[in-house]
């Protein structure tokens, strides 16, 4: 049970401060408080010092495992220092006999001899079989120094025979043990706990505690999120993180006896090269940690946006074209975490081959026969060993480096899992995979039929990237492997993303995503080359990372890649195609006014074939359902449905504007039959109150639904009136306000809707002849339960009205709202905004770009009014941080604006908003529209509003 072997003095003069606790305890003899309060201020003194010049030495070398260490041997010393000072000074136990003297060891992350400079410090102090009557004593006020010095101490006081009692019973308590570390006091006391533990408790029971580490592993990653690519990873607990490196000691010290990581080259479980990787990972994430440490001033273990772009400077990371400095310090940190997997598997493996050689008597034999090896039927170079594809012989890649990706293949086709040694092997032989095999037609075909396998072609193109076997297969794959982009929208690595982009599409081919997705769904049995569509959807992102845009540099990866996998001339194309393109029907959906005849026309002029439109959808829904949870909801997929049913209209040569005029007669005159219950007079009049465009846009279950309210509202005498209703399958909850109609009435009802907390994804708004507002507003659901959902949207609702009706203003429920977004500071967003009137043929269409923030909707609503501008329709879509509106325009008369200096004032005051300045137009924002004489908008008589937040 070793203590630290190297020292550190340049981060503590141990004589210096020993000789100061000596002059403490001489010129306090006395005074029991003077002497502790001298005493406190003696080892804070020492230990900030020590600390700030472990930080110092750290920005200087880098070395994350000897910052860690230099901690750990600090706090030794303190520790040290203070249970001879307690002893000798204040319990005069001096010259106790060894019998009855104490040991206080370290456990746990300390007990290995490394710290992290917010970690817990975590004591066992351990007690003799007869224990002297100052022992506890002198523990509590060891213990309660420490606490005053703000540590974090996690302590247990036992005798040598509970520890044993209770290792027995709690695998936790065992673990702890095990890396029990003498940090002071009785060394016989101590040397005896380690024998006596490594007797009772290891001896013959390292199955049994393989078997409960690695359960333990699987359970942590499943709680952080079990896959090592998030781009916020928990950096000691995630997958691929300390925690595992860890889990790895754990398991050899236990199994393999070993007390040095070093001696599994020794014993053969890991090559010098892969200790190698081993000691870097362990010092890489180290390094990381102790610099969120550091930066943070506490504990924090999940690597947030926030402090992302910090510690790659810590680091040393610089920008690169394509790559920002903190873009490739999480690559770096990714493929880290990826080693550590490698370094697992091989690792498991060895740790299984071993376990197998060591089964005893019967049971090793009824082991081997029922995991005995079996021929799978085509090969001879792989077997089925207890249902893992394993080599029939070592040499079967070197023999034949086919069999790198064949051995994928026949796992798919056997639905085989992989055996550990097989993966080991193929991490071993990666540099047989030349520009020889890229160019071989068998592995090209074998890789093809693995991307477009009818089972689960995600798994095995997972086990393939796990392996390395993906990146050096397709090296541009490769370029892409671990890279995160820096923003709050993608939840995931590149590489991560599609592969679950694969996913998404063999679940829609299988069937099982009808229920979220039943265009596609329906689509997909019909695509005429579903071969295409997943190379398509395996590289749409291919090309990230690049100072070009990637749709267009992944659409020449895509053009050099197809002839290699064997697609032909046409097929290759519809691949570029669909790679340079695979943004614009997200964008459009999202982004256009979809009730504009102009954007469908556009659009469908990019389209220009059905069977592009079916599968540009079916691409579409997989790259935003592969973003991350809660990215996919149910009213992208309404304006997706609806973009791709008005454009195969046009394709198909069934879009006219012609019988416009005809179809919102015809529209009345459904509406008027509908509500033949009401009195003549009345009926007429209430279809009257609607303009063509709601008449055209909203179903008429709808309409008759909104007649009903607005009846209500007008017998009651109610100026103001709010209805709820919440959808599940859209995940949408619909707010219907009734008010006079105002030109900054959406700044007012957006304010309203940010200070109650509710997400705007969408809204139709529609004046009526007596110059009334109707407007449906759509917001996400929060809750699950329709009732709770109600009660939340009246809310909502209540809070309209009341800052409609002047009861509250809107600037002070903002203000109530708005809190500084800790993880929207982390990043910078360049103000943009376009201004065209190219896109619509009635409309200038003005889209900004910027920063998100809790009210920014009202305001910039707020800018436009002020400006003297009528919004016809606005789209506001939330990528992450990023917020890109769209408003379609007129002025007041209903016209184009066309003057330049006019643009570039609106531009001018809009760019002033998104960047947070203070403008005038905001200060003038009202409190209330209540007006005794209503001023209708212009008269377009119905406006749509489409949001995504």
């Amino acid at each position: 049970m070793a203590r630290h072997e190297t020292s550190f003095p340049e981060i503590l003069d141990v004589a210096a401060l020993r000789a100061r606790c000596d002059f403490i305890a001489s010129a306090h003899a006395e005074q029991r408080e003077p002497m502790r309060r001298a005493l406190l201020a003696a080892f804070k003194e020492a230990n900030i010092a020590g600390r700030a010049k472990a930080r110092e030495l750290l920005a200087a070398d880098g070395a994350g495992i000897k910052c860690a260490e230099r901690i750990s041997w600090l706090q030794d010393q303190l520790i040290t220092l203070l249970h001879d000072f307690v002893l000798n000074q204040v319990f005069d136990a001096a010259k106790a006999p060894e019998t009855s003297r104490i040991a206080v060891t370290a456990v746990g992350g300390y007990g290995r001899g490394t710290l992290a400079p917010g970690s817990d410090i975590d004591l066992l102090f351990l007690l003799p079989a007869k224990k002297a009557v100052w022992a506890e004593p002198a523990i509590e006020f060891m213990l309660y120094i420490l606490w005053d010095l703000g540590f974090k101490v996690g302590h247990a006081t036992r005798t040598i025979e509970d520890c044993i009692r209770l290792s027995r019973a709690d695998m936790t308590i065992r673990t702890a043990i095990l890396e029990c570390r003498y940090v002071c006091g009785s060394v016989a006391l101590a040397s005896e706990l380690e024998t006596r533990f490594d007797h009772e408790i290891v001896r013959n029971t390292g199955p049994e505690f393989i078997a409960a580490k690695l359960a333990e592993r699987d359970e942590r990653h499943r709680k952080a999120g079990d896959t090592r690519y998030l781009v916020e990873p928990n950096v000691k607990e995630g997958k691929g993180g300390l925690r595992d490196l860890h889990t790895l000691f754990w398991i050899s010290k236990y199994f393999y006896r070993v007390k040095d990581s070093a001696d599994l080259v020794k014993l053969g479980v890991l090559s010098r090269q892969e200790y190698k990787l081993f000691q870097k990972a362990e010092d890489f994430l180290w390094a990381v940690r102790c610099h969120m440490h550091f930066l943070t001033g506490k504990a924090e273990e999940r690597l947030s946006f926030d402090i992302q772009r910090e510690i790659a400077e810590a680091l040393g990371y610089h920008d690169h074209p394509g790559l920002s400095a903190v873009e490739r310090f999480m690559k770096h940190y990714f493929l880290v975490a990826k080693d550590v997997g490698d370094l697992t598997r091989i690792f498991c493996s060895a740790l299984e081959d071993q376990q197998a050689k060591d089964a005893p008597g019967i049971s090793g034999v009824i082991s081997r026969f029922r995991n005995r090896v079996r021929k799978i039927p085509g090969t001879l170079d792989f077997v089925d060993d207890g249902g893992r594809i394993a080599l029939a012989s070592p040499d079967v890649f070197k023999r034949d480096p086919v069999n790198l990706l064949r051995m994928f293949h026949i796992a798919d086709i056997n639905g085989l899992e992989f055996h550990p040694a097989a993966l080991k092997q193929v991490t071993r032989s990666l540099s047989l995979i030349t520009p020889h095999l890229r160019e071989n037609e068998e592995a090209n075909r074998l890789f093809l039929s693995i991307l477009t396998s009818r089972r689960n072609p995600e798994l095995i193109l997972r086990r393939m990237n796990e392996a390395a076997v993906l990146g050096r297969f397709i090296p541009e794959f490769g370029k892409i492997v671990s890279m995160m982009q820096f923003n709050m929208y993608h939840h995931y690595t590149v590489d991560e993303h599609l592969l679950r982009a694969v996913d998404v599409l063999s679940r829609i081919e299988r069937g099982l995503e009808e229920e979220a997705h039943p265009l596609t769904a329906m689509l997909m049995p019909a695509i005429e080359d579903r071969e295409a569509l997943y190379v398509a959807v395996l590289l749409h992102d291919i090309a990230k990372g690049r100072p070009e845009d990637h749709s267009v540099a992944g659409a020449k990866v895509a053009r050099k890649l197809c002839p290699r996998f064997r697609l032909s001339p046409k097929q290759t194309e519809t691949v570029v195609w669909l790679v340079e393109e695979h943004l614009t029907m997200s964008m459009v959906a999202q982004t256009r006014d979809l009730n504009d005849r102009k954007t469908i026309v556009d659009f469908a002029e990019r389209v220009q074939s059905l069977e592009r439109l079916k599968m540009l959808l079916i691409l579409t829904v997989c790259d935003i359902r592969a973003v991350g949870p809660g990215v996919w909801n149910g009213w992208k997929g309404q304006l997706l449905r609806t973009l791709y049913y008005e454009t195969e209209l046009l394709l198909s040569g069934g879009f006219s504007e012609l019988s416009r005029k005809e179809r919102a007669k015809h529209a009345a005159d459904m509406l008027e039959e509908a509500l033949a219950d009401w009195p003549k007079e009345e009926r007429q009049t209430y279809v009257r109150l609607h303009y063509q465009p709601y008449l055209l846009t909203v179903a008429l279950d709808e309409q008759v639904r909104h007649a009903a309210f607005i009846r209500e509202a007008d017998a009651a005498g109610r100026t103001l009136a709010t209805m709820v209703r919440t959808h599940d399958f859209h995940a949408i909850t619909e707010i219907t306000v009734l008010s006079p109609d105002h030109p900054r009435l959406l700044t007012v009802i957006a304010g309203a809707c940010a200070a109650a907390g509710a997400n705007i994804v969408g809204a139709q708004i529609h004046t009526t002849s007596d110059g009334r507002a109707l407007d449906t507003i759509l917001v996400n659901r929060e809750f699950s339960v329709a009732e709770d959902e109600t009660r939340r949207a009246a809310s909502i609702g209540k809070l309209i009205e009341d800052v409609l009706s002047g009861r509250k203003k809107l600037p002070d429920v903002i203000a109530s709202r708005t809190r500084s977004k800790k993880r929207s500071r982390a990043f910078t967003v360049t103000p943009e905004v376009t201004i065209s009137n190219a896109l619509s043929n009635k409309f200038t269409v003005i889209e900004v770009e910027g920063l998100d923030r809790t009210g920014l909707l009202s305001e910039v609503t707020a800018v436009l009014s002020d400006l003297s501008l009528d919004i016809a329709s606005a789209h506001i879509t939330t990528f992450g941080e990023k917020v890109i509106d769209t408003f379609y325009v007129t002025d007041l008369v209903g016209s184009k604006i066309t003057s330049e200096n006019r643009q570039m004032n609106i531009a001018a005051r809009l760019k002033a908003v998104l960047a947070g300045e203070v403008d005038e137009a905001r200060e003038r924002m009202p409190s209330g529209i209540i007006a005794p004489t209503p001023v209708p908008r212009a008269s377009h008589g119905s406006k749509a509003t489409k949001a995504e937040t």
